[in-house]
């Protein structure tokens, strides 16, 4: 393996005439080059042009940047012969059955810190999923909508209204919505923070009073969550549930993990933070049935949405 101390010009141009039969030239990272995630198309059009002076193919296996238009993700795909890696390939088949398998009970883990960022994919998953397990920051918004008062907590406000949408719907199609019964509460924001745990319809009834926030969802949800997750035959799971990063606060979090883990179907990790918090928490990879590789590309796919850095190699 050799080395280049750019990704473009003269020296990576040099490396790459070298190479021999099989060998493999490292660039250095893209991102130090602004052009690589300009928003002006030009800009990304000429760097991009720069990088395939030094390929005769291109093969994109970045599944976790495929929803984004970049340089080396999007535009250098037009100007070489292009072809999806088996990384993409993989990914794009497990998503496949999370959109269009029969397999039940089918259940779908949202946690995170806000609501607004899984709009899109409760939207488009709700229409098929037996449940739907809320957690993490995001949940304070559906208990708000239920009526609930959340102390200091991570709250939106504004999606209230679309949260009590969301509500309805599922009870109309018979989706079974599962909130937290208890919520681990939190005197501040720290990992030496005091805790205490409270009832849903208790928040602002600790030590903590209305200033209290919550970092975790409590020991009984989390065993509720845990027996629904490990029951189901077809499991998504994308958001932690508390602050995993924390101690005090990673409970809910390792205890939907080792359920998922135990899923006698398939359990898939949906990337970003969720697959930080399995690998933190000491789970191996080979526990769960897949781990995606991209969080921000897995849920606008399961949305519906255009992957450009997809459509490009098709």
């Amino acid at each position: 393996m050799s080395f280049s101390d750019d990704c473009v010009g003269s020296d990576a141009i040099d490396s790459a005439s070298i190479l021999e039969n099989k060998g493999v030239l490292l660039l250095e990272n893209l991102r130090f080059h602004s052009a690589e995630t300009s928003e002006s198309e030009a800009q990304r059009q000429d760097f991009a042009a720069n990088l395939a002076e030094l390929a005769d193919v291109y093969v994109g296996d970045g599944f976790g940047v495929l929803h984004r238009k970049q340089a080396s993700v999007y535009e250098i795909a037009s100007l070489l012969p292009s072809a999806a890696g088996y990384l993409v390939e993989k990914e794009l088949t497990i998503l496949e059955q999370l959109v269009r398998s029969n397999s039940h009970p089918y259940t779908v883990v949202l946690g995170g810190s806000k609501v607004s960022d899984k709009l899109g994919v409760i939207s488009a998953l709700l229409p098929r999923v037996d449940n739907l397990l809320i957690g993490g920051g995001m949940v304070f918004t559906f208990l708000a909508a239920l009526g609930h008062k959340v102390g200091n907590s991570l709250l939106e406000e504004s999606q209230i209204d679309t949260v009590k949408g969301y509500l309805e719907q599922a009870k109309a199609q018979r989706v079974n919505i599962v909130l937290p019964t208890d919520i681990v509460m939190a005197s501040k924001f720290a990992e030496d923070a005091d805790h205490f745990v409270a009832q849903v319809d208790e928040l602002e009834q600790t030590p903590f009073g209305a200033s209290g926030i919550g970092l975790d969802i409590g020991p009984v949800s989390s065993g509720v969550f845990a027996e629904i997750i490990s029951s189901s035959k077809l499991c998504f799971w994308n958001g932690p549930m508390g602050v995993f990063e924390f101690e005090s606060f990673s409970a809910g979090t390792r205890s939907i993990a080792g359920a998922l883990s135990k899923v006698q179907g398939l359990g898939v990790v949906g990337g970003g933070d969720s697959a930080a918090a399995v690998r933190a928490l000491g789970f191996d990879d080979s526990e769960f049935g897949h781990i995606s590789t991209g969080g921000g590309a897995s849920l606008e796919y399961l949305e519906g949405k255009s992957l450009p850095g997809l459509e490009v190699l098709a």
